[in-house]
């Protein structure tokens, strides 16, 4: 334990764009009305709407978040700290995924967004920052050029026709929550664009999708197989595909230009 950061409160703000020095190790954690910080020690940090009874208030006036809706735990001097939902609404991590009450979790070092989702359709953002040891010596990159993001996934020519017809919800933006087109639409949105090279059914079509699931997966992305989903799959192995070329910016809004205008 480094004695020169000992456990502190925070005013208001938010750690996504840094921290002050501290040893790696330490989390910082902040709501709307301020934080903590606590270097890696044993220590339990406490977040929920009982402004006076934890180190973190989040939803201070929303009765659907719990007085003590979950804590943040270190055992030792290792900065191993994880997080537990005890409260009665889920936590929402950064991709989706639901910390039910529980639920328990270790903090990967970086920043992460929390969020508790109300059901009187409020949401409340707690922000967590872990140091590692990258940063010991951050380097500013505001001047620097925009560069793409680091994985991009390569897509040939017809893959990216197929999952852009696939995806068109999703690139157009109108729906709230999009999904992918069915097998049958997509073929038919791909052999009307000028950039195919062949006649497409709703078999090539699919196979097509699922060699690019097979290809991905091998690169160590979840949630692409059968498998790894349960059953009912319905569109969830496509929802997840599509998610992660949004993500990684392999496909953009851009690539629609490559679908025929609709009448």
């Amino acid at each position: 334990m480094d004695g020169r950061f000992p456990p502190q409160m925070l005013p208001p703000g938010s750690p996504s764009a840094g921290v002050p020095e501290a040893p790696p190790g330490t989390i910082f954690v902040l709501g709307p009305e301020g934080g903590y910080a606590v270097p890696p020690r044993r220590y339990t940090l406490l977040f929920g709407r009982d402004r006076d009874g934890v180190h973190v208030p989040v939803g201070v006036d929303d009765p659907t978040v719990s007085r003590r809706h979950g804590v943040f735990t270190c055992t030792g001097t290792a900065g191993d700290w994880w997080i537990v939902n005890t409260g009665n609404l889920p936590i929402e991590l950064p991709d989706g995924a639901l910390m039910l009450t529980g639920h328990k979790r270790i903090v990967e070092p970086g920043y992460t967004p929390l969020v508790i989702n109300s059901s009187k359709r409020r949401s409340h953002l707690m922000e967590v920052r872990l140091v590692g040891e990258d940063d010991r010596h951050p380097r500013s990159t505001s001047g620097a050029e925009t560069v793409d993001p680091e994985t991009v996934y390569e897509l040939a020519p017809q893959e990216r026709l197929v999952l852009t017809a696939l995806a068109r919800r999703y690139l157009q933006g109108h729906d709230a929550f999009p999904l992918p087109l069915a097998w049958e639409d997509t073929a038919r949105l791909v052999n009307a664009s000028p950039y195919t090279t062949k006649s497409w059914t709703f078999r090539s079509v699919a196979n097509t999708v699922e060699d690019v699931r097979e290809r991905l997966h091998r690169r160590g992305v979840r949630g692409l197989l059968r498998e790894e989903v349960g059953e009912p799959v319905g569109s969830t192995l496509s929802v997840n595909l599509i998610r992660e070329l949004l993500k990684t910016a392999t496909l953009t809004a851009q690539d629609l230009e490559l679908l025929a205008e609709e009448e």
